[in-house]
């Protein structure tokens, strides 16, 4: 069985005040991808979480996901789906058991008694059980449940070992979460923001099955074993990320039970290369003068001096006659600056819902949020992300948060 394994596509993705999807990047990922898919000829997409980068993401963002899911079960592409933390689960199972008639399975949101998706396709060595984990808070798997969870090592134990998972057959897991091996966090891609390492599950809780398709860390490798990888995001969303070699979907061949997985990178070339480079400005003025490549992401660092608005406008006209944009530039003498920059940035790269739980966590001791906080901080954060921050709250909004304190017994 042939299975492409992709991941936090972020659809709807600002980079630095580059609207991804209006510059192009972001649809001519889908096509190239969906081409690729006519060559590949999968069996299967395992979408593993984050397919938008806002849980209300705009019409645009989802258009282009309405394109990308009608172009794969178009070509016979049985499409397996679970939302991460920057989805809304609700939003997403809209329609759910409509749109799994056409080949396109989401996950829905956990609820009582905590049973997952299960999918299940055959080929010449028999059947293959798919199981569907959306991103999951403590509070959710007590809630389903009816036990009491602090961690996301538990909580996801918990709800595995609910299932009726037969491993005697060859199970596949899609999931979205902060997965770790040992208690060590291993490569993250740079556009990913935990608060002090919340949501931490160590790898051992997927033994036994026979590929694990994880999203949630922008970088692409496996963790501990062969069958349990990142996909990584499918574009660069942060500079640090080009250290990276190449992005792109993962195939995943299966075997008869008991093989490891055959898992091969198919790189998919972006709309516009992102690239860093560091160094005096007299050197980076000079081989960017020479350099011919246009159309590209760029990220200076001055070492010599500090950056002026009269060093700012002639970078950023001589890479725009190039067709290219400059969207940092930055001085190695301006630390305290870049400190207060990555702060920023960290606020605007990650998911509302997950801060605000990190953020409660770390006030509470390492306490997780009870299912009434994680509402209460669920609301804000969908509220927040829809605010108008040069506008202070609207009536509606306050009352909106009361009447939910009130509901969930906060106040």
């Amino acid at each position: 069985m042939k299975l492409l394994h992709i991941s936090d596509l972020h659809l709807g993705k600002t980079l630095h005040r580059v609207s991804l999807l209006e510059a192009g990047d972001q649809p001519v990922w889908v096509e190239r991808f969906l081409a690729l898919c006519e060559t590949v000829r999968p069996d299967a997409v395992l979408l593993a979480g984050d397919v938008y980068d806002r849980s209300a993401p705009a019409a645009s963002a989802v258009e282009l996901l309405s394109r990308l899911l009608t172009g794969l079960t178009g070509q016979g592409i049985q499409v397996l789906l679970v939302p991460g933390n920057h989805d809304s689960a609700q939003r997403l199972a809209f329609g759910r058991t409509l749109l799994a008639r056409e080949g396109l399975h989401i996950a829905p949101p956990l609820a009582a008694p905590g049973a997952l998706l299960r999918v299940t396709l055959n080929d010449l060595y028999g059947p293959v059980d798919f199981w569907l984990l959306p991103y999951l808070f403590p509070a959710l798997a007590s809630e389903a449940l009816g036990t009491e969870f602090r961690d996301y090592d538990a909580a996801v134990r918990a709800v595995l070992a609910a299932q009726p998972i037969d491993f005697s057959r060859r199970n596949v897991l899609v999931a979205h979460q902060n997965v770790t091996v040992g208690g060590v966090e291993l490569e993250r891609g740079g556009s990913e923001t935990m608060v002090g390492g919340v949501g931490q599950v160590d790898v051992s809780a997927f033994d036994g099955f026979d590929y694990v398709a994880l999203g949630h860390i922008h970088g692409g490798y496996a963790l501990g074993r062969p069958g349990v990888r990142y996909a990584g995001s499918p574009l660069c969303y942060h500079f640090n990320e080009t250290r990276q070699a190449a992005k792109g979907p993962l195939l995943v061949e299966l075997g008869e039970k008991g093989t490891e997985p055959s898992v091969t990178l198919l790189p998919i070339a972006p709309l516009h290369p992102m690239r860093a480079e560091a160094g005096d400005y007299e050197s980076l003025r000079a081989a960017e003068a020479a350099r011919q490549a246009g159309g590209e992401y760029l990220s200076l660092t001055l070492t010599d001096r500090r950056v002026t608005p009269e060093i700012s406008a002639d970078l950023r006209g001589l890479l725009e006659a190039k067709g290219s944009v400059l969207m940092e530039l930055n001085s190695s003498w301006q630390a305290e600056a870049g400190a207060a920059t990555l702060s920023a940035t960290a606020l605007d790269e990650s998911g509302l819902a997950e801060l605000f739980t990190g953020f409660y966590t770390q006030r509470c001791r390492g306490e997780a949020p009870d299912a009434p906080s994680l509402a209460l901080l669920q609301k804000g954060a969908e509220l927040a992300e829809r605010a108008d921050f040069r506008l202070p709250p609207s009536e509606r909004e306050i009352e909106q948060l009361l009447a939910l304190a009130l509901k969930e017994g906060q106040i």
